[in-house]
C-alpha cells in the first residue's frame, strides 16, 4: 500500500546516498499533474454519462407505466366517471379531496372545507388534514390553479402524470443507490433493469396510482440514497451538511405522505440502532439520523394538527428510549467479548422495556385507540392467540395481509434477480458475521479499527446499513405481502450492487485461490452486462407485446350507480355501504357518506361494524335503527358481498360478521361449539323478498345486476 507522509530532513551525510531516489520523486511528481488531470477527466466523464443514463432511464420507465395504465383503461377516451370510478377504494377517496380543493371558490375556502368536513362521515365534522395524509392532493391542486395549464391539460392527467413523474424519481433514486455502493454506474443500469422487468412484485402503480405508498416510496428511496452517501467515512463538512438537509427532506415528505411512513421508520431505526450496537456505523452519524425521524416526524404531527397517532408511535418511544439507555448504559463499547455482550444484551433489554414503558405512557395521557387494529391483527397473525375480532379478522383474511406466496420467488428467479440476491446476501452476511464478532471481541473502538484496516476482511458502513435493510424489510415482505414492494425494490439495488463490487469480488476470487486484480475487474463487469443482455432478449418481446395489447375500461353496472345516485338523490343525501364502494359514491357524486376505508380511527372501526351488519343476520328494525343513528337515507347492498365466494369460509365478510355476532356460519363446515344459531335470517337476502316487516323500513329505489338501492324510512 502506497502513503504520503511528510518528509524528513535530510543530513549532509546522507544526500550522496539518496540522491537517485530523490530524481525519480522529482520526476514522479512532474507526471503527477497530468495523471490527475486524466483522473478528473475521466470522473466527469463516468459522472455526466452515468447520471445521463440514470435520468433517461428514470424518465423511460415513467412513460412505460403510464403508457401501460392508458393501454390498460383507454383511460384518454373513456367517460369523467368512469375515470373516477378507475380509482377502486381508498383511491377514489384522495382522488376526492383533489378534486374538491379545485371545485372550491377559493383555496382558503377549499381549506376550510378540509378542516370542516361534514361530508365524509355522516353526523360529524372531521378535520381531514389531521385525520388522513392527503397534504400532496392540496399542493397538487394549488399547483394545478397557480400553472398556466388548465387549457391544455385536465385535472386529472396533471394527477397522474404528477405520480408517473415520481416513478421516474424513484428508479433514478435506487440507480444511484446501487451506484453509491458499487462504485459504477453499471451497478445502477441493472438495478434499473431488474425493477422494470420484475413490476408485478416492485409496483403496482400503474392500477392503484393515488395510493399513499405511490407517493412516499420515491420520497423513502432517495432518503436511502442520501443515508448510503452519508455514511460514507471522511466525507467534507459542507457535503455532510447538505448530504444530512436531503435525508430531513426526504424523511419530512416520507412521513408526511404515508400514514404507516411511523412503521417504516421503526424498522429503519431497528437497522441503525443493530449497527450502532455492533461498532458498524459511528455513533455520531446514528444519533443525527435518530434526531432526523424523529424532527420530521414531530413537523408532520404539527402539520396534522397534533395528531395523536404520531405521538404514540412506537418510533418515538424507540428513539427516546435508545437516547435515554446511552446516557444510562455508558462504556458499552469497551471490554472483553463476553463483557461487551452482555452489556450489548442489558442494553437491548433497557431499549425494549424502556420504549414499551415509554408508548404505554403517551398512549395513556393521550387516551389513544386509533392504532390498535392494528396491533390485534398482529397478535392474531403471528399466533398470539386466536381473535373473533372483526377487524383484526378482516385484515387476516385479505390476501395483500397474508403471507408472501411462493410463486414470487419464481418470477423473482426468471430475470435471476432472485439468484443474484441471495448469492450477494450470502456472502455479505458471512462478512457481517465476521465483522461483528471482531468488533465485539475488541477492547476499545480504535483497536477495532486498527484491526479491520489490517485485516482481510471489511464491511463498509454503507453497505452494512443497506445489508440489515434488507435483512429487515425481507422479513415484513415475508410476513406481509403488501409489504414486499419496499423489499423488491431493495432487492433490485442490493443484488446488482454486489454484482458490481470489487470487494465482493475480491473476497469469492480469494476464497477459491484465483485472487487477481484484473479478474476482479473482468468479473464485475463481465456478469452485469451479460445479465443485462439476457433481460434484453428475453422480457423485450413480451414488454413490446405489453404496449401493443389494448384494452378498455368496462363496469356498466357501476356507472349506472353513479349516474342514478347524481339524476335522483338530493345533494344531501347519506349513503351507507361497502368501504369501497363508497369512496367510488363520494368521488362521482359527492354525497356524504356513513364510513368510507380509511381505518385509521377507532370510532370509524366501530361505525363501519354498525354499518355492516346489513349483510349479518340481524332483524330489519335493528339494520334501521343502526343506520338512521348514522342519518342514513340511501343503503346499497352488493350481490358480490352477499353472495361471496372469492374467500373462502370463515373469510367471507359475512362470515366475520356471524362470528363476530356470536352467530354460527353458513355452508357445510365446522362452527366453534359456543357459536348459536341466529334468531332472524341475513337481512341482504331477505330484504329482497319484500316482506312487509321490510317493505315497512326499506323501499327499494334501484337495482341491476350488480346493486340494490333501498331508501330507508324515517318512521322509528
Amino acid at each position: 500500500m502506497i502513503s504520503i507522509r511528510q518528509r524528513r530532513e535530510i543530513r549532509a551525510t546522507e544526500v550522496s546516498e539518496d540522491f537517485p531516489a530523490q530524481e525519480e520523486n522529482v520526476k514522479l511528481e512532474n507526471k503527477l499533474p497530468s495523471g490527475c488531470t486524466s483522473r478528473r477527466l475521466w470522473k466527469i466523464l463516468s459522472l455526466t454519462i452515468g447520471g445521463t443514463i440514470a435520468l433517461c432511464i428514470g424518465l423511460l420507465t415513467s412513460v412505460y407505466l403510464a403508457t401501460l395504465h392508458e393501454n390498460d383503461l383507454w383511460f384518454s377516451n373513456i367517460k369523467e366517471v368512469e375515470r373516477e370510478i378507475s380509482f377502486r377504494t381508498e383511491c377514489g377517496l384522495y382522488y376526492s379531496y383533489y378534486k374538491q380543493m379545485l371545485q372550491a371558490p377559493t383555496v382558503v375556502q377549499g381549506f376550510h372545507g378540509l378542516i370542516y368536513d361534514n361530508k365524509t362521515e355522516s353526523m360529524k365534522t372531521i378535520n381531514l388534514l389531521q385525520r388522513m395524509n392527503i397534504y400532496q392532493e392540496v399542493f397538487l391542486s394549488i399547483l394545478y390553479r397557480v400553472l398556466p395549464i388548465q387549457k391544455y391539460l385536465e385535472p386529472v392527467y396533471f394527477y397522474i402524470y404528477t405520480l408517473f413523474g415520481l416513478q421516474a424519481i424513484y428508479v433514478t433514486a435506487l440507480y444511484i443507490t446501487s451506484w453509491l455502493l458499487s462504485g459504477t454506474w453499471l451497478s445502477g443500469l441493472l438495478a434499473a433493469f431488474w425493477y422494470v422487468t420484475n413490476r408485478i412484485d416492485t409496483t403496482r402503480v400503474e392500477f392503484t396510482i393515488p395510493l399513499r405508498e405511490n407517493w412516499a416510496l420515491p420520497f423513502f428511496a432517495i432518503q436511502i440514497a442520501a443515508i448510503t452517501y452519508f455514511l460514507r467515512p471522511n466525507l467534507q463538512p459542507l457535503s455532510e451538511r447538505l448530504t444530512l438537509l436531503a435525508i430531513f427532506i426526504s424523511t419530512f415528505l416520507f412521513s408526511l405522505t404515508w400514514q404507516f411512513n411511523q412503521f417504516m421508520m421503526l424498522m429503519q431505526a431497528l437497522v441503525l440502532f443493530a449497527l450502532d450496537s455492533l461498532d458498524m456505523l459511528p455513533a455520531v452519524k446514528a444519533t443525527w439520523l435518530y434526531g432526523i425521524q424523529i424532527t420530521s416526524l414531530l413537523l408532520v404531527c404539527i402539520l396534522q394538527f397534533f395528531n395523536s397517532m404520531i405521538l404514540g408511535s412506537l418510533l418515538i418511544s424507540f428513539n427516546l428510549s435508545v437516547f435515554i439507555a446511552r446516557k444510562l448504559q455508558k462504556n458499552l463499547k469497551t471490554g472483553s467479548f463476553l463483557n461487551r455482550l452482555g452489556k450489548l444484551l442489558l442494553h437491548l433489554f433497557m431499549v425494549l422495556c424502556l420504549t414499551l414503558f415509554l408508548n404505554n405512557i403517551i398512549k395513556k395521557i393521550l387516551n389513544l385507540k386509533s392504532d390498535e387494529h392494528i396491533f390485534k391483527f398482529l397478535k392474531a397473525k403471528f399466533g398470539l392467540g386466536a381473535t373473533r375480532d372483526f377487524d383484526a379478522n378482516l385484515y387476516l383474511c385479505e390476501e395483500a395481509f397474508g403471507l408472501l406466496p411462493f410463486n414470487t420467488f419464481g418470477r423473482l428467479s426468471d430475470t435471476l434477480l432472485f439468484y443474484a440476491y441471495v448469492f450477494v446476501l450470502s456472502i455479505t452476511v458471512t462478512v457481517a458475521f465476521v465483522v461483528a464478532f471482531h468488533n465485539l471481541s475488541d477492547s476499545t473502538n480504535q483497536q477495532s479499527v486498527d484491526k479491520t484496516e489490517k485485516g482481510t476482511v471489511n464491511l463498509k458502513p454503507e453497505t452494512a446499513y443497506n445489508l440489515i435493510h434488507t435483512i429487515l424489510f425481507g422479513f415484513l415482505a415475508l410476513s406481509t405481502m403488501r409489504m414486499k414492494y419496499l423489499w423488491t425494490s431493495h432487492m433490485c439495488v442490493f443484488a446488482s450492487f454486489g454484482l458490481c463490487s470489487p470487494e465482493i469480488w475480491e473476497l469469492l476470487l480469494k476464497s477459491v485461490h484465483l485472487y487477481n486484480p484484473k479478474r476482479i475487474c473482468i468479473m464485475r463487469y463481465s456478469v452485469p452486462i451479460l445479465i443485462l443482455l439476457y433481460l434484453c432478449y428475453k422480457f423485450w418481446p413480451g414488454m413490446m407485446d405489453e404496449l401493443s395489447e389494448l384494452r378498455e375500461f368496462y363496469d356498466p353496472d357501476t356507472v349506472e350507480l353513479m349516474n342514478w345516485i347524481n339524476s335522483n338523490t338530493p345533494r344531501k343525501a347519506v349513503f351507507a355501504g361497502s368501504m369501497q364502494l363508497l369512496a367510488g359514491v363520494k368521488l362521482c357524486t359527492g354525497r356524504t357518506l356513513t364510513n368510507h376505508p380509511h381505518y385509521e380511527d377507532s370510532s370509524l372501526r366501530e361505525r363501519t361494524r354498525a354499518v355492516y351488519q346489513i349483510y349479518a343476520k340481524r332483524a330489519p328494525e335493528e339494520v334501521h335503527a343502526l343506520l338512521r343513528s348514522f342519518g342514513t337515507d340511501y343503503v346499497i347492498l352488493e350481490d358480490s358481498i352477499c353472495y361471496e365466494r372469492r374467500h373462502r369460509r370463515g373469510c367471507r365478510l359475512r362470515d366475520l360478521l356471524d362470528i363476530a355476532n356470536g352467530h354460527m356460519m353458513d355452508g357445510p363446515g365446522e362452527n366453534d361449539p359456543d357459536l348459536k344459531p341466529a334468531d332472524h335470517p341475513r337481512f341482504c337476502e331477505e330484504i329482497k323478498r319484500n316482506l312487509p316487516s321490510y317493505v315497512a323500513h326499506f323501499t327499494r329505489v334501484f337495482q341491476n345486476k350488480t346493486f340494490h338501492v333501498y331508501k330507508l324510512s324515517r318512521n322509528k
